[in-house]
């Protein structure tokens, strides 16, 4: 066993007999001597700080304390795959361990949480023992043993570890067997505290004078008058640089010396004179010396403490669901002061290492570079490219379209308020400064968009990027293509394309030119559309026991492969002309991008094809480039898209009709993308074919000449389908993550400022039940048996977030936590599902949902399970039952048209609690006094256990309405305005004053964002 890197040795006896010679070495890295331990052994070397820890156990195990930072328990265990373990041994064995410990070994159990295909009792037995003493299972899945015999592979041994020792160590597995049948397990050790790497300076917004900021960086009208476009781009940004060079401290290169995020000044100064007292005691050790050094030392760490757990707690209280599991464990690293090692120190070129960075950065931008060269296109598709884009395509016109008007200061600021900070691009400015800019420095810079908008000219500094590569997991880090380039460009003209992309957006959707079926990034849709749609054909045709066949289509490098001319004929053909495809049409041209690794930047280099990375408009202009793709499969063919992400399929009793069916369509898309430039990868391509019968004939379908190779499941969207539907796969996958993530509750329970129960409960809710969440509307329909299996995960979590006994009966957990069981949270995200289909009359699922041709074939036949639309009939209570949707317009008013509603607040100054009623009384007399001529209106919204209802009071005439029950209070207050409105306008009353208690409703009415419907129906009265 290796520790720092830490491997695993066979050379664990698996007898009782004592070996006459047999030693267990731990080699510690970078360390020149190494601790031999006898079996059982009276004594140990002292090259390194190690002591034998004597075990009174009748397994097969052996332990030594290792200094590392500090004492680490490393103990070697040995489970015989025929004998019978009592659960007792170990958990003798576990208490006699000294913590923090780490147990490796061949443990001999099946399981799917280490990477098993199956499970046996030994397996279940270690989970038990796993999960009784809150312990951290450091594999990753990957296979440790090789069966000779059978020539397969397992994963028999086991790394686990207390809690606190989880963040410090990554598991990895060897790839030589060295003369044996288990491959040598690495547990490398976390770097704490290197500060070797540099990084790139950085502005510490934390600390910056706003005040300062906003004065100096005045954007005045001289600024942007300029002829030159370019000269005043530069010029602008340079006035907001030096205005942010004077206001905003900078990071170092190098990095702190206690790289902690929640290390500050305070921290600092209590370490400091906590050090001095100790050297003024050390020099003097008198009892006031000595009590000084005590109390510098307690309020140092009360001030780390505190400074520790504030800042977990302001992380936490920001954290939501698309937060990652890979992504909590760094910050978990953070707050211990862990920043894994991520510099790249080798490369691959034409057979040769390049380890120079220097040379690096060129042999990676190179890289990116021909992954978006046009010579990857095939030779008949070349030949159409150049024919094509000699046909110029003329946007200029002279007729009035209203999305060509000038940008408005309202689109502006709600694209300001939208916006999600992100690193700057080359030019440094950030989305920070641009929100703290004056009125009137915001009123020039949209002067100078116009007139970029107006001249149809594109800056040329806004046309380069800074690429960041990120290595792919799981692939060699020195090939070069196995990377991912994360592009970083300007945020001013981000914010700009955010501007334009809303407009297009919201042509696009107005007139319909994307296809219904196509799910990607459109308001109101997602990848749950896709599945659903999937699994309700599927659960047709095993009602009416027929074959489906469904083909996942994978293209190859899609976005950084796209055709531009492509994308700028489909916007021709669709009737655009003027400033909005004339600004898309320059947005595209001549990009150029160098790759940075720290401070080190490559040669300029070309995209010369592709969508351009990190860009607001670039994944709509990818969706319109592949939307012509739906419309050439047959209308027999189902067919569903999530921006590339392409499903057909196809379902009937007669197999060779199918066949007929998908080929026809498979041919139609490879035309259909030979004509475009877009490459089908036809070993991804995959199909499944969906049956019951136990004997039934394959299809046989080809791709390009290429046979579809068939599975019995897929993963389509994050969602595994298996050919018979059980979701059996997919609940097992699902399982294993979330156990494996309960290692961040583990780590979080066992330390000083993460273990605390709303915290725990948020990691919990954002990481491991927001997996659960995902696609449960589409997996629940699986037998309930199967589903359980994800309640164990449910239970385990809340007890570790509650510090509640193995015993606690889970309806307490349930109580104390405030969270419904699994099954209950599924019905309540179907139902909220199933209304929001019902509320978008333009939704594909709409009318399957309320078809109810098959409802009578499924109750004859209650062996199968019914489809989504069937499912939420049957959990519907009873007071939903002829309830009317209302119809929600997505598109609402043009992007481009200024929200008019405004409000009075005369209290604004004042708080209830604070205030005197006399003095509201008195202002409220006030304002009345001033709006006598206006009628008042007074309109409420009130809830009951059992009743809803909304009224306005005007004129000395009270009109009520009751509502249904289960409305909102928001809903009911909005309701009371709508109502009032209706009323105005058909007494017509010319001056009236509407009066609310409702900020809230207040704030909505305002806001340019929100999704409400009833607040877009006021918003149209």
């Amino acid at each position: 066993m290796e520790l720092d890197s830490t491997s695993a040795t066979k050379n664990v006896p698996k007898s009782r007999e004592k070996p006459k010679n047999l030693q267990i070495k731990i080699v510690l890295d970078g360390l020149r001597g190494f601790v031999e331990l006898p079996w059982f052994p009276q004594q140990a070397s002292h090259d390194t700080p190690s002591s034998v820890v004597t075990l009174h156990t009748n397994l097969q195990a052996v332990a030594v304390r290792v200094m590392l930072t500090n004492l680490v328990t490393v103990c070697t265990l040995y489970l015989p795959p025929s004998a019978s373990v009592n659960d007792g041994d170990l958990n003798r064995l576990v208490n006699e361990l000294p913590t923090p410990f780490i147990i490796i070994g061949d443990f001999n159990g099946h399981s799917p949480v280490w990477g098993s295909k199956n499970t046996n009792t030994r397996g279940r037995q270690i989970e038990e023992f796993v999960n009784t003493h809150s312990l951290c299972l450091l594999n990753k899945g990957e296979d440790t043993y090789f069966h000779q015999r059978s020539r397969t592979f397992h994963s028999l041994d086991l790394a686990l570890c207390t809690p606190s020792l989880a963040p410090y160590f990554n598991f990895r597995v060897g790839v030589d067997l060295r003369d044996s049948d288990h491959f040598p397990i690495f547990l490398d050790r976390v770097n704490v505290g290197s500060n070797d790497a540099q990084r790139s300076t950085r502005y510490l917004f934390h600390r910056a004078d706003w005040t300062n900021f906003t004065l100096r960086a005045l954007i005045t009208r001289n600024m942007v008058e300029d002829e030159n476009l370019n000269e005043v781009v530069n010029l602008v940004t340079k006035t907001i640089i030096s205005a942010a060079d004077a206001s905003i401290p900078k990071s170092g290169l190098s990095f702190p010396k206690n790289r902690k995020p929640w290390w500050n000044k305070y921290c600092t100064d209590t370490n400091r004179d906590q050090r001095r007292a100790w050297n003024v005691f050390r020099r003097h050790p008198t009892s006031t010396n000595q009590i000084a050094f005590q109390r510098a030392k307690s309020i140092a760490r009360w001030a780390r403490r505190k400074s520790e757990r504030g800042h977990w707690i302001k992380f936490v209280s920001g954290i939501n669901f698309s937060v990652t599991a890979k992504d909590m464990w760094e910050n978990v690293r953070r707050a211990c002061g862990i920043y894994p090692e991520k510099r790249i120190s080798c490369l691959r070129k034409n057979g040769q290492e390049v380890r120079n960075i220097s040379e690096m950065v060129d042999v990676l931008a190179e890289a990116f570079a021909s992954i978006c060269s046009a010579s990857n296109y095939t030779e008949p598709f070349l030949t159409h490219k150049n024919r094509m884009e000699r046909i110029k395509l003329r946007f200029q016109t002279t007729k009035h379209l209203s999305y060509n008007i000038d940008l408005t200061i309202f689109e502006l600021h709600t694209a300001l308020s939208v916006i999600k900070h992100t690193s700057p691009g080359p030019d440094e400015v950030t989305y920070s400064m641009l929100q703290h800019l004056s009125e009137h420095s915001l009123l020039n810079i949209l002067y100078m968009f116009n007139r970029i908008w107006e001249e149809h000219v594109f800056p040329d500094c806004w046309k380069h990027a800074f690429i960041i590569p990120i290595p792919k997991p799981g692939k060699d880090p020195q090939d070069p293509l196995n990377y991912r380039p994360i592009a970083l460009t300007s945020c001013m003209c981000k914010l700009f394309e955010r501007i334009v992309n809303v407009r297009l957006v919201h042509i696009l959707e107005k007139n319909e030119y994307i296809s219904p079926f196509q799910s990607g990034f459109r308001k109101s849709r997602s990848t749950i559309d896709n599945l659903i749609s999937l699994e309700t054909d599927i659960r047709v045709a095993f009602l009416k026991r027929n074959h489906l066949v469904s083909i996942f289509f994978v293209f190859y490098k899609a976005y950084d492969r796209t055709w531009r001319y492509g994308i700028m004929k489909n916007l021709y053909d669709l009737g655009f002309r003027g400033n909005l495809p004339i600004f898309v049409q320059n947005f595209l041209k001549q990009r150029f991008f160098r790759v940075r690794l720290g401070n080190t930047f490559s040669n300029i280099f070309c995209q010369e094809e592709g969508v351009p990375q990190g860009c607001v408009l670039s994944v709509t202009l990818f969706v319109l480039a592949i939307n012509p793709i739906l419309s050439v499969t047959p209308q027999t063919v189902q067919k569903n898209l999530y921006v590339d992400d392409l499903h057909i399929s196809c379902y009937a009793r007669n197999m060779q009709l199918i066949e007929r069916q998908l080929q026809t369509a498979i041919n139609n898309i490879v035309e259909w993308s030979d004509k475009s430039g877009f490459t089908i990868s036809a070993q991804k391509t995959i199909g499944i074919h969906f049956c019951k019968r136990p004997l039934h004939p394959d299809p046989e379908l080809f791709l390009s000449g290429v046979p579809i190779r068939l599975q019995d499941n897929y993963k389509f969207l994050g969602i595994v389908f298996d050919k018979r539907l059980t979701f059996l796969p997919h609940i097992a996958s699902l399982r294993k993550r979330c156990l494996r993530s309960l290692n961040i509750l583990r780590t979080l329970f066992n330390t000083s400022w993460g273990a605390d129960r709303s915290c725990l409960l948020r990691v919990y809710r954002s990481i491991i039940r927001s997996m659960i969440d995902y696609g449960s509307v589409v997996y629940g329909s699986a037998r309930p048996s199967y589903l359980k299996r994800l309640d164990y995960v449910h239970h385990q979590a809340l007890r570790l977030c509650l510090g509640a006994f193995r015993t606690s009966p889970i309806p307490s957990l349930y109580a104390e936590a405030f969270e419904p069981s699994l099954s209950s949270r599924r019905d309540k995200l179907s139902l909220s599902y199933y209304f929001r289909i019902l509320s978008n009359d333009k939704h594909p699922l709409r009318g399957t949902l309320l078809n109810g041709n098959n409802n009578r074939l499924f109750n004859a036949r209650p062996s199968c399970i019914p489809h989504f639309g069937l499912r939420m009939r049957y959990i519907l209570p009873d007071t939903f039952h002829g309830v009317k949707v209302h119809t929600n317009d997505f598109c609402g008013h043009p992007p481009w048209m200024e929200n008019s509603i405004s409000y009075i607040n005369p209290f604004g100054n004042f708080t209830k609690s604070d205030s005197n009623d006399s003095v509201l009384i008195s202002l409220f007399n006030q304002h009345r006094q001033f709006y006598q001529s206006c009628q008042p209106v007074f309109t409420d919204g009130s809830k009951s256990l059992n009743h809803v209802g909304c009224a306005f009071f005007t004129n000395g005439h009270i009109i009520s309405n009751k509502l249904h029950t289960l409305t909102s209070v928001f809903s009911s207050e909005i309701t009371a305005v709508y109502f009032v409105l209706k009323y105005i306008d058909v007494h017509e009353i010319r001056k009236s004053i509407l009066y609310t208690a409702s900020m809230s409703l207040l704030e909505s009415l305002r806001s340019s964002s929100t999704r409400n419907p009833l607040i877009k129906e006021v918003g149209f009265l």
